[in-house]
């Protein structure tokens, strides 16, 4: 039987994982058995530079952690080695580099995941991943409000070059004449 001390730090990392499930708008649980140390810290860095939180954590208290949050449906997969990626605002970010990472390696596989709460499967979280980043998505939504702007100002501009053209040619006919 634990002793009381090991069971009230056991308490405080579930509470603390719940938490930061709670916060999370994306999770996605991996398989990270039989990867280098090597291969690890990229990943790792690869991560921290995207944003993400990334630890590796017993199923046991994530399940705990699961349940406090209010996710549920994970249970069937917290088996084996169990890491987490998590993120609080982008969506794509930890799928993204896990997907990359596991279609690079043999054994290190996706689990599933979960996107507010609601649980993903490895093809939702594969086509989580697909997706552009929220700052592409912001990018693209300018270009396409700035297009139509741009086309007009081109049009104006063609209309009054036209306009000066016209206006000059009349003069120097006036000029000419006079």
């Amino acid at each position: 039987m634990p002793s009381e001390k090991i069971l009230e730090e056991k308490k405080k990392v579930v509470a603390q994982l719940s938490d930061t499930l709670k916060t999370a708008c994306t999770g996605v649980l991996v398989n990270y058995k039989g990867i280098s140390v090597e291969d690890d810290t990229k990943l790792r860095k690869e991560l921290r530079e995207s944003g993400c939180q990334y630890k590796v954590v017993k199923n046991t208290l994530l399940r705990l952690a699961l349940k406090d949050a209010g996710i549920s449906g994970l249970d069937n997969v917290l088996e084996g080695t169990t890491a987490l990626a998590i993120h609080s605002e982008d969506y794509v970010a930890p799928a993204k580099v896990l997907s990359g990472f596991a279609d690079k390696s043999d054994t290190f596989k996706i689990k599933a995941g979960f996107i507010d709460g609601k649980v993903a499967n490895v093809d939702e979280i594969k086509t989580l991943a697909s997706l552009p980043s929220k700052e592409e998505l912001v990018a693209q939504a300018l270009r396409g409000l700035n297009a139509p702007i741009t086309g007009f100002v081109t049009v104006l501009n063609g209309t009054i070059k036209g306009l000066v053209v016209a206006l000059n040619a009349i003069a120097e006919k006036q000029q000419a004449s006079a």
